[in-house]
């Protein structure tokens, strides 16, 4: 009898539909995960669901509209036809199966599936480059939660942070390569934002601040999200000769000013002050084109750049089903890389 290897493809997630009534669903669920919000659980608690979803699930619920098609949310849309490629890649001996942290296909039912399977071994893989713990930490101790309760416990591996890896490189370029670099005069990096506590607590002593995580990547900063963001940007760079002038590391969707900085939609405005008539965008820790990249840069940071005088705002779509990517994920399961 040969023994397959179950692999579990995690992305973050996304509403069940754009009502407003899916929308809180998933903003609570979302918001209330203390590694999310990572203040004492009963502020987290009257925080959330007293004062950030009942105001905000309305307001999303209208860009989630804007956002949905007649698939559904491009979010899940996108990911289960990464999953389904996956599968044909790894062959036979290999069955992917997709979760959301957050909403469906759910971590839990999905585990449950694959603990009826037996399989010899599970691979665990976050479809996050680099490594949060609002993100990869979150979803890497659900499973454990869950499979800590299961009798037979087969072999299990996690796949970390893969922000450098080759392909994944490779498949932003090749993503990039249609539009000429030289016709926009400016590039921005843009990366998910994170408090500034997430990162001070990669280290056992002082601040992210105190550190150089802009420009180097040591052992001791290897997990700290903002250098691995600025790390997969200047990898990025390089393979593009662009000189350091010519873009900027941003970080959007923040809550509030304690937020990792420079902020995306400032250094939009910024640039359109400054008499710049076309930005070319990167979002190099969404693997998927979502509500973040598809509306809030294609769209809402396009209002603000036209607000300001310039013209246009261009975003290099994500990564989705690119060749590339997917032979990166192949490898990453067959720990090739």
């Amino acid at each position: 009898m040969k023994s397959k290897t179950g692999v579990l493809l995690i992305n973050l997630g996304t509403p069940d539909s754009p009502s407003v009534s899916h929308v809180r669903s998933y903003l609570s669920q979302f918001l209330n995960d203390p590694r999310v919000i990572d203040i004492p659980a009963i502020a987290r608690l009257l925080l959330v669901n007293l004062i950030i979803v009942p105001f905000r699930a309305p307001k999303s619920a209208k860009v989630y509209k804007e956002l949905w098609t007649e698939e559904g949310s491009p979010l899940l849309t996108i990911s289960n036809n990464v999953a389904k490629l996956l599968d044909t890649e790894l062959g036979e001996d290999y069955d992917v199966h997709l979760a959301m942290r957050y909403k469906n296909p759910n971590i839990v039912d999905v585990l449950e599936q694959m603990r009826l399977k037996n399989y010899n071994k599970i691979v665990v893989l976050p479809m996050f480059p680099q490594y949060a713990s609002a993100s990869t930490g979150s979803a890497y101790e659900l499973v454990m939660d869950v499979v800590k309760k299961w009798w037979i416990i087969p072999e299990i591996r996690f796949v970390g942070q893969y922000f450098d890896n080759p392909d994944f490189i490779d498949a932003i370029l090749d993503r990039a390569s249609k539009y000429n670099i030289e016709d926009y005069d400016h590039v921005l990096f843009s990366y998910h934002g994170l408090p500034d506590r997430h990162v001070d607590k990669v280290y056992n002593d002082g601040l992210c601040s105190d550190r150089d995580c802009e420009h180097e990547l040591t052992e001791e900063n290897k997990y700290c999200y903002k250098a691995t963001c600025y790390a997969t940007t200047r990898l990025i760079a390089e393979k593009l000769n662009l000189p350091e002038d010519r873009y900027t590391v941003c970080f959007q969707s923040r809550l509030d000013k304690n937020w990792l900085t420079p902020f995306s939609d400032k250094v939009v405005e910024e640039w359109g002050k400054k008499g710049a008539k076309k930005l070319l965008v990167f979002s190099p820790a969404f693997t998927a084109d979502c509500l973040e990249t598809i509306i809030e840069i294609g769209d809402e940071y396009q209002e603000i750049f036209e607000e300001h005088g310039g013209e246009k705002v261009q975003l290099v779509e994500s990564l989705n089903e690119h060749p590339l990517w997917i032979k990166c994920l192949k490898d990453l399961v067959l720990n090739k890389s």
